[in-house]
């Protein structure tokens, strides 16, 4: 198949319907509005439901309920609108509820810029609503990966009956690099994936023999209950922890001596600088979690080779990562961080500086 130039909103769009997904329900904001557009004009030609909800608060709502009937349900924001959202993806997670949120991260705190940023891993990561929850989060780096992990996320999802949130930024949203996309999946494969759902999905009532009521719910009164419950979400999790971790290794090797961590668009630049420090003649390693959420921490521990003597986090925020970095290094040798926040994009001149300098210490 022929690989087609877009956005990486519009691609991440289009590969969500191709992978089955038949509702989806937002509200606007940039940088991620190409989305939501993308959707509204599309969804209706694979007889899906667009519906621009009133609200951020409403949109993951409508999500929470057509993710009870076991349909492929997306919804779409940006930092301040995922905020908003935080509530209902609690209650989607206590629910164990299949669907996948998208986060074309802007700059903040608060409404702050529409320049692309980082400064949500820790939201998306470690918990961002309220309760003991985990999410499955995904860090693309290319309007490839991107489109790719729609189909991905909504697969893991079903698997684990869980929220899946991809976690981009404003710059993979808005930049065009061509894109392949999968063929897209029938009538007959949507409706399959239904039937995997129907033991606990909500269904119309039926009479006689074949009556049933599926109760989908995150309140839970007795505490000891609710302890119950909670440990089977944290059994679910340490499963996910063990089979879902995902990262790239990028010029690994034991002449390393510096290992740089980046992820997301971040990491493109620090390969960049790396190629440069490379033709050099030295030898720098990266680590790209892809999930960032499991966190590949002991996969990280042993790329640090017998000739590194620091480990460089680089992030678009003010060291979020660094971390579970840190956790994963556990003292093994020192880890240096540097970041840039507000929508301001680090350049690989600059990163190659700090390379440099960190080589020569």
């Amino acid at each position: 198949m022929a690989k087609i130039l877009m956005k990486g909103n519009e691609a991440v769009a289009e590969a969500a319907i191709r992978s089955g997904c038949r509702l989806y329900f937002a509200y606007p904001i940039t940088p991620q509005s190409e989305l939501i557009e993308y959707m509204a004009r599309m969804m209706p030609k694979v007889n899906g439901v667009f519906l621009q909800a009133e609200s951020e608060v409403a949109a993951i709502n409508m999500v929470y309920g057509a993710a009870g009937c076991g349909k492929r349900v997306m919804t779409s924001s940006s930092s301040p609108g995922i905020s908003l959202k935080m509530e209902g993806i609690s209650y989607l997670a206590g629910a164990q509820l299949p669907c996948v949120i998208i986060n074309v991260q802007r700059g903040g705190p608060g409404l702050g810029d529409i320049q692309p940023a980082q400064g949500d891993y820790f939201q998306a990561t470690k918990g961002g609503g309220h309760g003991d929850y985990r999410l499955i989060v995904m860090a693309p780096s290319s309007v490839q990966e991107f489109a790719d992990m729609a189909s991905q996320a909504f697969d893991l999802a079903d698997k684990y009956l869980n929220p899946v949130m991809i976690l981009a930024d404003g710059m993979l949203g808005q930049m065009m690099e061509p894109v392949e996309f999968k063929t897209p999946k029938t009538d007959a494969e949507i409706a399959d994936m239904w039937l995997q759902h129907k033991s606990w999905c909500i269904q119309p009532n039926e009479d006689g023999d074949k009556k049933h009521h599926h109760e989908i719910n995150s309140l839970e009164i007795d505490p000891v209950m609710l302890e119950k419950h909670v440990n089977k979400l944290y059994e679910k999790y340490a499963v996910i922890e063990k089979n879902e971790l995902s990262f790239e290794k990028y010029n690994i090797s034991d002449d390393n001596e510096i290992l740089c961590v980046a992820w997301g668009t971040a990491s493109r630049v620090v390969k960049s600088a790396i190629n440069e420090v490379k033709a050099q003649g030295k030898s720098v390693g990266l680590i790209r979690p892809i999930n960032v959420w499991p966190f590949p921490y002991e996969d990280l521990c042993k790329a640090i080779g017998p000739n590194v003597k620091k480990v460089y986090v680089f992030e678009l925020n003010t060291g979020q990562m660094l971390d579970d970095v840190k956790i994963a290094v556990a003292g093994k040798v020192p880890v240096d961080f540097w970041g840039k926040v507000g929508g301001v994009v680090f350049t690989p001149a600059e990163i190659k500086e700090k390379l440099e300098q960190a080589l020569k210490e």
